[in-house]
């Protein structure tokens, strides 16, 4: 599409974006274009960042996290869960108590069980269809650039989900709340993905945008000039 292949590059030019902007895109719709592999979603964004499309569904997604944070399956069985806990708590050592993983699960939103048959993950400029949410890989000061100019119009702060998996908390907690969102990831998945040590995780609810678009000539995070009066 024309128009995200132009929103692509106006802030890829804007920021000057090391990686691309990565739309995600839950969809029941038949779809060709991209590759279609196991592959774990936290694989599949740093691959699109780089420039890669892939199509990930419930018998290509690797992590069962992953699956569950994006829809693919439902809510774990108790003996699942017993793993889950298990492996949290003494394998990755990610939190510390079983009791510190429940607050951190039903503290946030619901992940959006059964909501589509596959995911889109790709390049924005790339996108074939509207995207849900707009995910961008950007350094501590483009983050501050793009959250100065989704809250221009309303100085309204989006609540926030920093901490869980980097599925959850760069797609799923956009999708489900409408909120932008700001992430570190999860500690595993940026080592196991090599993602750039500076590199931050901001999620815009692709309904967003437009105010984001819009906001550029007039915001000084944009591209609009800072005037100082003259008795300052």
């Amino acid at each position: 599409m024309v128009e995200l292949k132009k929103q692509s590059e106006l802030f890829k030019n804007l920021l000057e974006l090391k990686y691309e902007p990565v739309a995600v895109i839950f969809t029941n719709d038949q779809v060709s274009t991209g590759k279609y592999e196991k592959t774990p979603i936290c694989r599949a964004i740093k691959l699109a960042s780089e420039g890669g499309c892939y199509i990930v569904d419930k018998e290509t997604s690797t992590c069962p996290g992953g699956s569950r944070y994006c829809g693919f399956s439902g809510t774990p069985t108790m003996d699942e869960k017993r793993r889950l806990q298990n492996f949290l708590t003494r394998g990755e050592k990610l939190t510390s108590s079983i009791v510190s993983f429940e607050r951190m699960q039903k503290l946030s939103v619901e992940p959006p069980t059964g909501l589509s048959d596959r995911i889109i993950i790709c390049p924005l400029s790339l996108a074939e269809k509207r995207p849900d949410v707009v995910l961008f890989l950007v350094n501590p000061e483009q983050a501050c650039r793009l959250v100065t100019l989704d809250t221009y119009w309303d100085g309204l702060s989006p609540d926030q989900r920093i901490i869980g998996a980097l599925c959850q908390t760069s797609i799923s907690y956009s999708l489900m709340t409408g909120n932008t969102n700001l992430s570190m990831g999860d500690w595993t998945a940026r080592h196991h993905q090599e993602f750039d040590p500076d590199i931050l995780f901001l999620s815009i609810p692709y309904e967003r945008m437009d105010n984001l678009i819009k906001a550029v000539p007039k915001c000084s995070a944009g591209d609009a000039s800072v005037l100082l009066p003259d008795d300052l």
